[in-house]
C-alpha cells in the first residue's frame, strides 16, 4: 500500500506545480485552492507511505514523479521544448525511480 501511497503523493505533487503555473496566470482563489489541495495531498500521502518506505527512498521516488510528471504537463499544457533530449532525459529520471522500486 505504501508505494500505492507513494504514486499518489506524486500525482498530486504533478497537480501543485501546474497549479503555481496557473497561479500566475490567473490570479484567483479557486487557483490557490487548487494548488493548496495538490500540495497538501502531496505531503499528506508523502507521509502515509513514509510509514514504512525509507526516507530517501520515498522521497527519490516522489521527486522523480514531480519533477517528470512536471516537465511532461509542461510540454503538454504550456508548449514547452519537447526535443528528443530531454525526453530521454525525463525517461531516465522515471526510470531511475522503478530501478528504485525493483530493489527496493
Amino acid at each position: 500500500m505504501e508505494w500505492a501511497y507513494l504514486t499518489l503523493a506524486g500525482l498530486f505533487e504533478m497537480i501543485g506545480v501546474v497549479m503555481i503555473n496557473r497561479l500566475h496566470a490567473q490570479r484567483n482563489w479557486q487557483s490557490l485552492v487548487y494548488l493548496l489541495a495538490g500540495f497538501g495531498g502531496s505531503f499528506l500521502f508523502l507521509a502515509l507511505a513514509m510509514r514504512t518506505l525509507p526516507m530517501g527512498t520515498a522521497y527519490a521516488i516522489w521527486t522523480g514523479i514531480g519533477a517528470s510528471g512536471g516537465a511532461i504537463l509542461g510540454m503538454i499544457f504550456y508548449g514547452e521544448p519537447k526535443d528528443w533530449k530531454r525526453l530521454l532525459f525525463i525517461a531516465m529520471v522515471l526510470g531511475s525511480a522503478v530501478g528504485i522500486k525493483l530493489i527496493s
